[in-house]
């Protein structure tokens, strides 16, 4: 019988070496050893090594070590690396998580538009969307309110080349809001609906720095009311320059506003 030394390992017990792969933002992996599944984050430098912060579906965020064979792809064991350092100011992603086009220049403005309800819902939209709406030729105005909106509509005329979509706030069953959206909805004209009061409330709690949004009894006006509630100067648009600085990416809002918005861009650029 042949005699191998103590630390020899057989050929067939070594491990393939397996695929080095670079740690970009969004690249989705699972950590072999807890199966925790998400996006990355970010990679860091530390003390004891480089480091990959990962985000589950539900928001919430783990950090890894790099280690050889650290995690799967598609159930192969992979080496997450640090990505190259890219170019200064050519992000990969969008703050809405499209994929970035670097030098893309704006579209000619469509004839379909998108309507939302006040200022601070325009701002909001501009700050995640801003890119993608000016890539797909997409102008986003605001109405002040929607007591208005059939007629609003009617004057519009929405048609196969003029599409129009409506982002309302507070849209649930039985309310004023929902009646409205009736209305107006059509072939060329869809309303669409988060189920906040107002849009403040769709920035996640966590992004701003409280525990959750406070409740404001009836007949108090809401933003007033969460200033009043939070301990913040009753100066609504302070609270909402505070609020819009704490939101840098798609990440910041809630999915009930998020998926809106999204398919309000997808109605209004349809083919």
């Amino acid at each position: 019988m042949r005699q191998y030394s103590p630390d020899f390992t057989p050929p067939w017990k070594k491990q393939q070496a397996a695929p080095e792969v670079a740690a970009d933002v969004d690249l989705v992996v699972e950590e072999v050893t807890t199966g925790f599944c998400g996006a990355v984050v970010r990679c860091e430098k530390t003390a004891q090594g480089p480091t990959v912060t990962l985000e589950d579906r539900f928001g919430k965020h783990r950090v890894f070590p790099m280690g050889p064979r650290g995690f799967l792809i598609d159930g192969r064991a992979v080496t997450l690396v640090r990505p190259a350092a890219a170019g200064p100011g050519r992000p990969t992603r969008t703050a809405s998580g499209s994929v970035a086009v670097p030098g893309a220049r704006a579209r000619v403005a469509r004839a379909g538009r998108i309507y939302v309800e006040g200022r601070h819902d325009a701002e909001l939209v501009e700050r995640v969307w801003g890119d993608d709406l000016r890539i797909e030729g997409v102008v986003v105005e605001y109405l002040e309110g929607i007591d208005d909106l059939p007629a609003i509509v009617a004057e519009f005329a929405p048609g196969p080349d003029a599409r129009l979509g409506v982002l309302v706030d507070h849209l649930v069953p039985g309310s004023k809001e929902s009646r409205i959206a009736a209305q107006v909805t059509g072939d060329h004209a869809l309303v669409v609906g988060h189920p906040y009061i107002d849009v403040w409330e769709a920035v996640k709690p966590s992004s701003v720095g409280i525990q959750s949004w406070p409740s404001v009894p009836r007949g108090q006006d809401w933003k007033t009311g969460v200033c009043r509630a939070l301990g913040w100067p009753e100066n609504t648009g302070a609270a909402w320059q505070h609020i819009l600085s704490r939101v840098h990416s798609y990440r910041d809002l809630e999915p009930e506003l998020l998926g809106r918005v999204e398919e309000l861009i997808d109605f209004v650029t349809l083919p």
